[in-house]
């Protein structure tokens, strides 16, 4: 192996370095989120993140299921639910924009959605 194998080899692990830290602080950046909450793919509920709505409960009643979610300081989790595995229940907080929470059994997904997102647009990535 040459030296110039050597700087070749520290430039390319450099250069992952610096664009996984990139993409990672844009990931999640928004000033506006709201919870999106959908049951078989319909949207039943958007909820914004507000100063009195932080310790609050909310009751999620639908033929498939009961859960119940925590909204937190602009998160949030499922803290009951009947399902039978519960993994929505163990996944715990989310707090990023594009985070989901979902419960297979009673066709539920909680979704964090940041201002930049929009459901029509196509993405820099996916073009």
């Amino acid at each position: 192996m040459t030296k110039w194998d050597k700087y070749l080899i520290f430039f390319i692990i450099l250069s992952s370095i610096i664009g996984f830290s990139i993409v990672r602080s844009d990931i999640g950046k928004s000033d506006y989120k709201y919870i999106k909450i959908a049951v078989d793919g319909k949207v039943i509920k958007k909820i914004t993140f507000d100063k009195n709505m932080i310790g609050k409960t909310i009751d999620i009643r639908t033929q498939y299921g009961y859960n119940k979610i925590e909204i937190g300081d602009g998160k949030v989790r499922v803290i009951d639910a009947d399902c039978p595995d519960k993994l929505d229940v163990k996944q715990g907080w989310i707090s990023k924009s594009g985070e989901i929470i979902v419960c297979l059994p009673h066709k539920l997904t909680i979704e964090i959605v940041g201002e930049n997102e929009a459901d029509d647009e196509i993405d820099g990535i996916s073009y």
